[in-house]
Parts: C-alpha cells; sequence; structure tokens
C-alpha cells in the first residue's frame, strides 16, 4: 500500500512539474479536424496567433480532414499528453460519430475537453427549384406531394440529417433525403437548382449567396436570429425545437493532459475570445464565440450526445 501511495505522489509531482515548465519554446500544434480555407480553419488559425503572442511559443496549425473530423480528433487522442498538441474541431466526433460506429477513438477516455470556441449556426436554404418563400411553405410543399422535396445535407448521419428527420417528425411529412459527402459539391449543385432545399453551416459565401438571390433563407437553426438575417426565423420559433440544432466547436487535448495546462489552455482562449478583432472575425461570418469553463464543455458535450443517440434510435439512422 505505502509503495502505491509513493507512485501516485511521484506520478502526481511529475504532473505537476510538467504543467508548471508548460510551455517552452517548444511549438504547440493544433490539429484540425477540416480543410484549409473553411470558416473553422480560418477560425483556427486567428486563435493560433493570438495563443502564440499571450503563451510565448510557436502555435501551429495542422490540418486533417476526414470522416467527418474523427480522423483529425483521433490524432489528437493518440498523440502525447504533454499539452504540445491540441484540437479544434466541432463537438461531433464525439457526441454524433460514436452512436453510428463511426469513432476510432473512445471519447470518454481519449479525449479531454477543454474550452468551447464558437457555435456556428446551421442555415435551411430553398433553391431555385423550390418555389417556397418561408418554412412554411416548404412543410405545405412537402405534405402535399411525400417525397417529392428534396433535402441536401453535408452526408448521411450529419447534424442536416438529424435536423431532417426531427422536422418530419414534428410535421408528420416525408422528405427525401440526398446526403453528399462534404460542402462543396453540395453547394454547386444547389446553385444549379439539382434539389430544393439544403442545409449548411452559415458562412460569408453562404451569405453572399443569400443577398445575391441565389439563395432563399427559410430557417435557421441557432439559438437566436442572426444579425444578418433579422427576419429569418429559427426552428425553435417554427415550433421545431428538437431540430433547433447548431454546430458547436472547441478545443481538445488528449486525455491525461495535466489538468494546470488544460485550465491554462482554457484561460489563454477565453482570453482570445474576448478580443475585439476575433469577435469581429467570427461575426462577419455568422458564427458566434462562446467560452467558457472546462466543465460546462464537457457538459455540453455530454448533453448532446445524450440527445443525438436518443435521436438516432428513434429515427433508425445507419451510418455510412
Amino acid at each position: 500500500m505505502k509503495q502505491l501511495i509513493v507512485g501516485a505522489c511521484l506520478l502526481g509531482a511529475t504532473a505537476l512539474a510538467m504543467a508548471q515548465a508548460w510551455p517552452t519554446a517548444k511549438p504547440i500544434r493544433i490539429v484540425v479536424a477540416y480543410p484549409a480555407g473553411g470558416v473553422s480553419d480560418n477560425v483556427a488559425r486567428a486563435l493560433a496567433d493570438k495563443l502564440a503572442v499571450q503563451l510565448g511559443t510557436p502555435v501551429v496549425i495542422e490540418n486533417r480532414a476526414g470522416a467527418s473530423g474523427s480522423l483529425g480528433v483521433d490524432a489528437v487522442a493518440k498523440a502525447a499528453p504533454d499539452g504540445y498538441t491540441l484540437g479544434f474541431a466541432a463537438v461531433s466526433p464525439l457526441a454524433l460519430n460514436p452512436h453510428l460506429g463511426k469513432s476510432p477513438f473512445d471519447p470518454q477516455k481519449d479525449i479531454a475537453p477543454v474550452v468551447s470556441v464558437m457555435y456556428s449556426p446551421v442555415l435551411l436554404l430553398g433553391t431555385s427549384a423550390s418555389r417556397a418563400v418561408d418554412f412554411k411553405d416548404l412543410i405545405a410543399a412537402a405534405r402535399a406531394r411525400p417525397g417529392a422535396v428534396r433535402w441536401a445535407t453535408s452526408g448521411q448521419a450529419s447534424l442536416g440529417h438529424i435536423m431532417l428527420e426531427q422536422i418530419q417528425a414534428v410535421a408528420q411529412v416525408q422528405i427525401t433525403h440526398i446526403p453528399y459527402k462534404g460542402g462543396g459539391q453540395q453547394m454547386n449543385d444547389a446553385l444549379g437548382g439539382q434539389f430544393e432545399v439544403l442545409s449548411t453551416n452559415a458562412g460569408a459565401a453562404v451569405l453572399q449567396h443569400i443577398q445575391a438571390g441565389k439563395l432563399k433563407p427559410l430557417a435557421v437553426g441557432a439559438p437566436a436570429r442572426l444579425d444578418s438575417l433579422p427576419d429569418v426565423p429559427t426552428l425553435a420559433e417554427l415550433k421545431q425545437p428538437a431540430a433547433n440544432l447548431s454546430s458547436l466547436f472547441g478545443i481538445y487535448a488528449p486525455a491525461q493532459t495535466p489538468k494546470a495546462v488544460i485550465t491554462r489552455i482554457n484561460t489563454e482562449v477565453n482570453k482570445a475570445l474576448a478580443l475585439p478583432d476575433i469577435r469581429a472575425k467570427l461575426d462577419a461570418t455568422d458564427n458566434v464565440p462562446t467560452g467558457g469553463t472546462t466543465a460546462e464543455f464537457a457538459r455540453q458535450i455530454a448533453q448532446e450526445s445524450e440527445s443525438n443517440a436518443r435521436i438516432i434510435r428513434a429515427a433508425g439512422i445507419q451510418g455510412n
């Protein structure tokens, strides 16, 4: 027993020493679980620049996209828990993908949530193939011709697919799901009128298409209406509270990363999120800064995971 106590004390002392020495001049790597050039990548790079100044050490970005974010988060899960490898991703690799048998890691054992960064609203948009001018029209069209309305999402079992299933269940309508393998081709086909509706995260390019009249905003998944689209109601306002979903993004670390290091990263990210230029960058793309404690972020992930599990079971959603 005495040996176990001594061993535990040594491990504790080692972790404390590591935390006190962190960071050194060694670069900190942030693995972004999505391709370069997108909104999430741009936000991660802006945060990396601020953190490098605040921490006094280089912070570099590595893009590792694939498997709906799971590849990037898996790289973090398998990294050394020394505070020099972090991840930036939506919570879906931890709260959605594992319920579909798509996770190469255990979200409970292999990943430590650090801090939420932003939520990205999900827009429900009509294309030139749709005559709907609002959400009510969309539901009426789906009710009049079951299966005729086609809804494109970024993939099978994606957040958009979850929203679709919830709307169908509440409105008692049948809508045809068109899953894509990402957003690029989905947007090209939307602009070509290849389907009636799509769900996609908010962003500067999407807003430009709306302003040009190429896409019609019907509803938004978000806690509140967007400043850029004040006349577009949230799905909660449209009596679809279960479908009123948005993408929450945050910073993660490998499990067993010293608590003191995680606390320091949390503090520095919250500082960066409070800076006017970071908030302006997020506001310009309709993404909303969040921040908060590590415990709050972990609680949000757990709640979303529980909700997704119920929806997936009820709708019989299968992964790819």
